[in-house]
């Protein structure tokens, strides 16, 4: 049993058919390119020796780790495709191991396989409680395991092709936001509002995630706005105002290709109606409008309000809540909403 873990984990060599490069027998965090590799994680050497072999053999990179902390490090700090992660380990075990890399932003996306001898039902439930992708019983059959192994690494990759499109979309709306030196910062200030406030709300999970990214993207549909509407210091003529408001639709075209944004796209396009049906791009009115673009624009409007603007001076966290709270009155925002983003902000959270 390994009981302590060097600060970094060697990377195993390649088998002799590719050759083994000086930063994988060394241990550092690059790897061969095109090359995926997977975190073999158990307190047994002579598990991880059959894994091992039986991995590399396929071209595939191999990690070792033997215990849960070395796990967590590897993942951490080597971001592997795959994990097969022993769910029997003492101390730390797999499936707190599994927890752990399931609520990490960073790792939340890694296939993790728990292995184990026992198979029982209440074992898998609880893998799958606690995030794991797939559940693998010993003894190993070579072929089904690196079936398996495959068929997730296939998956990452697709999800890795994903992450780099909506890290297009995410560069894409700072550039547009970088359009307005007005505005700067204000999709940072928005993505971390609106996610605080889906907490105080108890939304579920997935919409919170919706919420962090339409604060960055809500106002990507601005790049078919011309600079000369956009970037306008007196009032906007009404074909202008026709203009600046397809930005809103226009923002759902541009993220709607993306499978994974489905929970996004009413937010951006809905984020500038009004409860009295007088917002747009469609004049929903009340309970109508998507709970997200609720929220997000309780927050959209208090950063207007608060930040300074070459036409206006900012306004004080107060007295941009009493306007707002007339607003409420007139019929434009949600009170719920508005009750808890006041609590939120009074109490300084």
């Amino acid at each position: 049993m390994t009981t302590a873990l060097a600060p970094m984990i060697p990377v195993v060599p390649m088998t002799p058919r590719r050759s083994a490069t000086a930063s994988q027998t060394s241990g550092t965090r690059y790897r061969t390119p095109g090359v995926q590799r997977v975190l073999v994680a158990d307190d047994q050497a002579s598990v991880r020796g059959t894994l091992r072999r039986l991995l590399t053999a396929d071209d595939i990179q191999v990690i070792e780790a033997g215990d849960g902390p070395g796990a967590l490090v590897a993942c951490q700090t080597l971001l592997p495709d795959l994990v097969l992660l022993d769910a029997q380990m003492p101390g730390c075990d797999g499936y707190e191991v599994c927890r752990q890399l399931k609520n990490e932003a960073a790792t939340a996306l890694i296939p993790v396989v728990l292995v184990t001898g026992d198979g029982s039902l209440e074992d898998r439930m609880r893998g799958f409680e606690v995030g794991a992708d797939d559940f693998y019983v010993k003894p190993f059959e070579a072929r089904e395991l690196l079936a398996r192994v495959r068929a997730a690494l296939r998956q990452k990759k697709l999800t890795d092709t994903l992450e780099a499109a909506e890290s297009v979309l995410f560069s894409m709306a700072r550039i547009v936001e970088a359009r307005d030196a007005d505005t700067e910062g204000h999709c940072g200030r928005l993505s971390v509002l609106a996610e605080k406030l889906a907490w105080r709300l108890r939304l579920p999970a997935s919409l919170r995630v919706a919420l962090r990214r339409a604060g960055i993207l809500h106002d990507i549909g601005k790049v078919v706005v011309p600079d000369a509407v956009l970037l306008k210091r007196g009032p906007l003529s009404d074909n202008e105002w026709r203009i600046m408001r397809e930005h809103a639709a226009a923002g759902e075209r541009i993220c709607a290709p993306l499978r994974t944004f489905a929970d996004v796209l009413p937010i951006i396009r809905h984020h500038h109606e009004r409860r009295d049906g007088s917002g747009y791009p469609d004049r929903l009115g009340g309970d109508e409008i998507p709970i997200g673009a609720r929220v997000l624009q309780v927050v959209d409007v208090f950063d207007a309000l608060t930040m300074p603007r070459p036409y206006k001076t900012a306004m004080a966290p107060e007295k941009a809540l009493e306007v707002m709270e007339d607003e409420v009155r007139r019929g434009w925002w949600d009170p719920a909403v508005f009750a808890e983003f006041t609590s939120m902000t009074m109490e300084g959270a």
